[in-house]
């Protein structure tokens, strides 16, 4: 399989995805998966600055990447898979049961949000969406540099 990071990051794409992660993996692509940046010529451009010029960034919304997730894990080359919310990776695990790890990361403070660590608040609902992907088969873990140790979601406070 050749996505080997599905993570959950409202920052997207930045320095600890693309240093932190991507370069540890061998990351040759990403594909960033959020509705508003798919449509925005100029957010594109911005996340682009962000990576080196041999990685390539594939921007989708929902629906196209639901319908092309499974050629994406089945390319030659290592990818990520970033979402910015809860629902698009829900939405995307429901198209696809080779998702089958997905990483928290960055899941900032906002009105409704508890902190579950530091890196990582979540509302009652999409705590709710995280333990129904587990008990369809994901495991889900929040970690937010690969040299740290992943929390399983039950861990969390």
């Amino acid at each position: 399989m050749s996505l080997l990071l599905y993570r959950v990051d409202d920052r997207l794409i930045h320095g600890q995805v693309v240093i932190g992660w991507g370069r540890p993996l061998g990351a040759e692509f990403i594909v960033l998966v959020d509705n508003l940046v798919a449509a925005s010529d100029w957010e594109q451009d911005l996340y682009r600055m962000g990576v080196p010029p041999d990685m390539q960034v594939i921007f989708a919304d929902v629906p196209t990447a639901v319908r092309e997730i499974a050629t994406w894990q089945h390319e030659a080359r290592k990818g990520i898979l970033l979402t910015a919310d809860i629902a698009t990776m829900a939405a995307l695990r429901a198209a696809s049961p080779e998702l089958e790890r997905i990483n928290l990361g960055g899941i900032h403070h906002r009105p409704g949000r508890t902190a579950r660590l530091p890196y990582v608040y979540l509302t009652d609902e999409e705590f709710r969406i995280l333990q129904g992907l587990e008990s369809g088969g994901a495991h889900v873990t929040a970690q937010d540099v690969p040299t740290g140790a992943p929390i399983t979601l039950s861990a969390l406070p």
